[in-house]
This record gives C-alpha cells, structure tokens and sequence, in this order.
C-alpha cells in the first residue's frame, strides 16, 4: 500500500507562534499560510470531500440477485434466450433507479460474439513411450479452439514440455529459447516459476501471480510460437480451483470475439488435462514428471520434447450473434463529458454438467449479486442527485468466457477512456457477514488506494494483503480489460477476518464457496445470506464514485505497467 502522510492540522500554527515577536517573520509566514490555503482550496477542489453515506437498499440486492440467479433464467448464458430475458430485467431496474439509457439513447452496446460448440469429441491419445496413453474427455482432459472452423483434427504432433510457457525478455526468461514448437503439442504448467515463494519477492513477484501465470497468457503465447495444440496441467493448489472448476467452465459452447480473419492465427486445439494423467504420459515418455516440473522453476530451463506424439479431433458447431453489453448513466451537470464507471458482468454459464440431476448453473454470487450490487449503487447515485461528472453503470458480458464484454467495450468505448477517471468492478459481494478488513486485488498499482484509504478507516477497518495473491485475481475480472488500456479501476471487497468468527470462519467461507460452489450448480441464492458486509463495501464504493464524480484525475502509480498508456491517453485528451 502506498498511503500520502498528511501533517498534523496544528504544525503551521506552532510555527507562527515562534515568530509572533519579529514583524518580518510573521510577514513572511502570513504569505506562507496564504498561499496554503490557497493551494489547499485548489487540492480540496480537485479532490473532494468523501461523500455522505448513502442508504444501501439491501432489498434491492436481495430482488436482483434472487430474480437473475432463478432457474428460468437458466443460469444466463450469452446468446440465448436467457441473454434477452437478463437484459430486460437490468434495463427495468435501471429505469426504476432513474438512469438515462447510457449509448446515446439506447440502453445496450452490441458485442459480436462467435459460439463454438465442440462435439464428437476424440479421446486425446499419446503415443510412441512405452505404453499408450489415453485421455478421455471432460473425465481426463478438456479441449476446445479459439479458430472458427467446422473441425480440428491434431495428428501424430510432437510433444514438447515447455515449462511454465513464458516468454519475458524483460525478465530474462524464455521457456521457448532453442525449441521449434511450429506443429507441435505444448504441454504448460499453470501459474509463475515462483508461484511458491512467500512474499513478493522474486522474478515473476513471487507468491502473487503476474499476468504470464493466467492461462489465457499460455495460450496466447503457444499461438505466437506457432504450437498446434497447447495443454496446460491442472494442478489444483496453483490454478486456485478444482478440476470440477475446469470441467464446467470448459465443456459447454464456448464464446469468443467475432472479429475478422476468424481467429485462424491460434493453436488448433486448447485444453487442460489431469495432474495424474500429466505423470502417467510422462512416466511413459521415460520422464520424471516431478523432477522437470521442479527444473521448469530455475531461469534458464530448457524445453524436453517426450519423444511421444498426440492426436486428438473434434467438430464444432458454429453460431454468430451479437450479444449485449447493458449501459445506464446518470448525466453530469458541470463536466457531463468526463466519466466515473461502475461495472459488474451479467452472464454466467448457463446449463453445465449436472449435479445430483441439477445442471443450471445458476451463478447467484458469480455474479449475480454484483448486478444487484449495481443497481443498488444506481438507486443511491440517483437518489443523491446529479454529480459534476457523469455516472456510467455498465453490466458487460462473457466475462466468463474471457472478458469478451468489458475487452470489446474498452476497445470500442461509448465514452473515451481517456475522459473516463477510473471506477470500480464488482464480481461477487459478500454474503458472509462484515469483515474488520477490507482486500485490494493486485494491491499497489493505483491512487485509487489512496481515495480509498480513509473510506475503509473510516468504517473501523483496515486494509490488508491478499490472502491468496497465486490466484491471479488482477486478471480474472472486467477491471483488466480497462487497466490495460490505462483506466485506474478498483477491485476490492471485504477480507476473511470475520466480525463473527474472524479468519477461520471467513477461511472457512471461502473455502466452502471456491470448492463447493464456484461454477457449479451449487452457487443459488439462499435467504439466509447476511447482506451486511456488502452493504459496507457498496458504502465504500459508492462514496469513492462519487468523489470520482466530483473531480480529481486518480492516475497509476509510476511503477504500475498501465502508467505509460494512461500519460498518453491524458496528454492527447489535453
């Protein structure tokens, strides 16, 4: 954290004392405190006060997340007819609030999506180690492709252990340094080299994860480098969920950008297979599976092809649609053309492998309740009346897929994101109850921090680390899409250290949501949820929205990877 110090509110008045006798002093001083306080209206201009608290509806949260996580809205995945029935419902309750339409007149941004149905899915076989190796579908492992093509077919494709998948010339790391994977099949540990270490210390910032540990990177990554197919292992601790996680997330349709030249520039096939199955296919090739892994962690690693090859073949069934980004704004009055964003993703998986004959995901905190969330800030924002900046309230699709929805709207914004001064990200509130803490994913990269600071204090609470940093939380929500087109955007939200219970129940309630509920069926709304401890983060939202709303220019911290892109933006908006 890095938090400005402020002086003590009497230190000028016992300067002045100790020169009460000499004219000149006291002259000079008077200038001096003039000056202060001129400088001090200018800053309190530039950045208000904290605003009043408003009154959170926890009905309003209730309603909203009860009504979009029910079964007839079938678990709202985008491009069905549970898409239109989601939207109608938000743009209804952002009416009622009293948002005006928020893309010049009409409450929805277009977001041309491709789904891509895998079907008829091939057993992913290894051959040529000592036995033949098998994987078969959603049990083993799990395929699909980001190219728009009516089948893939990999066959007989060297296999490549390519470490962790990194390229960072910056940080003098190359997995791919010497090794020619054009055709062939990558097999990628998830998550960073140092992924263990305690602390932030080391190459890729030790324990928390940098954006070259996301699998979306890997992939990325294998496409440049011209891999055919890229598997990466699932190991559960690492990639922060369970395979059933893995299992539900990629075996339905799968969505994607509509964009030109149909994504033919990507690997063919990418999946995820079993930790197990990773060390039967090794122990085949004549490898350690264990001791490479343990390799991969020390710079300077060098690639292992197996000496076996992979086939795997599937078909896939294509649909274009355009589906929906839903924009509210309340107007500014002084400065209408300068933005404060609110956003929280609508969709989630919709139907995905059934669980005791339930197969609705019906995504009630994920992320439900962060679209209740935004319409409970809606209500309070209108009800406060117009701030000098307008008020944007955007709940964006595919986020599950990818961030599709925030990614197309930071790269096709309604209002410029160089007029847009940052905001806050919702992706599931709190249910457990309030929390003395108050947690900032990806913690020290914006000013942001800094307006938030004195809100958490003021609540009695403080701010603390991540309790999990390896997660990659940074980069698993809408906030990205805008931080890396330089918008400073907050995701934080109640810590574990529980009023009631502390950190082993707020422990306990995380483990129980990640491992029992995250993407699974399971996540349905419960009347029993103690509203509380979102209510306090809402509050901190809010009042930080609003201040936003009022005037300052919050920017990146010089360190932050954004700070460059959000100088330009600014420089060329002036």
């Amino acid at each position: 954290m890095r938090i400005r110090s402020v002086a003590p509110a009497d230190c000028c008045c016992q300067k002045v004392a100790a020169f009460e006798n000499d004219r000149t002093q006291s002259m000079r001083v008077a200038l001096i405190l003039g000056l202060s306080l001129v400088a001090s209206v200018a800053a309190a201009q530039d950045s208000p006060r904290p605003a009043p608290r408003p009154n959170i509806a926890v009905q309003t949260l209730k309603d909203v997340t009860k009504t979009l996580s029910a079964d007839d809205f079938e678990g709202r995945e985008p491009g069905t007819p549970a898409e239109d029935k989601t939207a109608a419902y938000i743009v209804e309750r952002f009416k009622a609030a009293g948002l005006k339409p928020g893309n010049h007149g009409k409450w929805f941004q277009d977001v041309p999506l491709v789904e891509i149905a895998s079907r008829d899915v091939s057993p992913m076989t290894f051959i040529g180690g000592k036995t033949p190796v098998a994987l078969d579908y959603r049990k083993d492992m799990v395929i699909a492709t980001y190219r728009v093509t009516p089948s893939i077919a990999v066959k007989d494709s060297d296999v490549v252990f390519i470490g962790y998948g990194i390229n960072a010339p910056e940080r003098g790391w190359n997995d791919y340094a010497g090794v020619d994977v054009k055709g062939k099949t990558v097999v990628i540990l998830v998550n960073d080299p140092d992924w263990q270490t305690p602390g932030k210390e080391g190459l890729f910032e030790g324990r928390a994860m940098t954006y070259y540990g996301r699998w979306t990177y890997k992939f990325e990554e294998a496409a440049r480098q011209g891999a055919a197919a890229a598997i990466i292992v699932h190991d559960t601790e690492p990639a922060a969920y369970g395979w059933g996680v893995v299992q539900s997330s990629w075996t339905g349709p799968q969505h994607e950008l509509d964009e030109k030249g149909d994504h033919l520039d990507q690997s063919q096939a990418i999946g995820w297979m079993q930790l197990d199955k990773a060390k039967e296919l090794f122990a085949s090739a004549g490898q350690d599976f264990g001791a490479l892994a343990e390799a991969a962690k020390t710079r300077g690693f060098k690639a292992v092809p197996l000496g076996v090859k992979a086939s795997v073949s599937f078909a896939n069934t294509i649909r274009r649609q355009a589906s929906k980004n839903v924009i509210g704004i309340l107007p500014g009055t002084t400065a209408p053309d300068d933005y404060v964003l609110y956003t929280a993703h609508w969709d989630h998986l919709g139907h995905c492998d059934a669980v005791n004959g339930d197969d609705i995901c019906n995504g009630a905190l994920d992320n439900a309740s962060g679209v209740a969330g935004l319409v409970a800030l809606a209500e309070a924002q209108a009800k406060a009346g117009p701030a000098k900046r307008s008020i944007v309230f955007m709940s964006v699709t595919a986020e599950e897929s990818g961030l599709l929805g925030s990614r197309y709207y930071a790269e096709n914004p309604v209002y410029p994101l160089a007029h847009t001064v940052g905001g806050v990200n919702m992706d599931v509130l709190s249910v457990a109850g309030p929390a003395k803490d108050f947690v900032i994913t990806g913690a020290g990269k914006s000013e942001l921090e800094d307006l938030v600071a004195p809100l958490v204090g003021a609540e009695g609470r403080v701010i603390k680390p991540e309790p999990h940093p390896e997660r990659g939380g940074y980069f698993r929500s809408d906030h990205f899409s805008f931080a890396k087109l330089g918008v400073p955007m907050l995701d934080g939200g109640s810590g574990q250290d529980l009023v009631k219970g502390g950190e082993a129940a707020g422990e306990a309630a995380a483990k129980d949501y990640n491992e029992r509920r995250y993407h699974k069926p399971q996540d349905e709304y419960d009347s029993d949820w103690d509203w509380s401890g979102a209510v306090l983060d809402l509050t901190l939202y809010y009042q930080l929205g609003r201040q936003l709303a009022q005037g300052g220019w919050p920017n990146w911290y010089p360190t932050a990877e954004f700070r460059a892109i959000r100088d330009k933006s600014r420089a060329e908006a002036k």
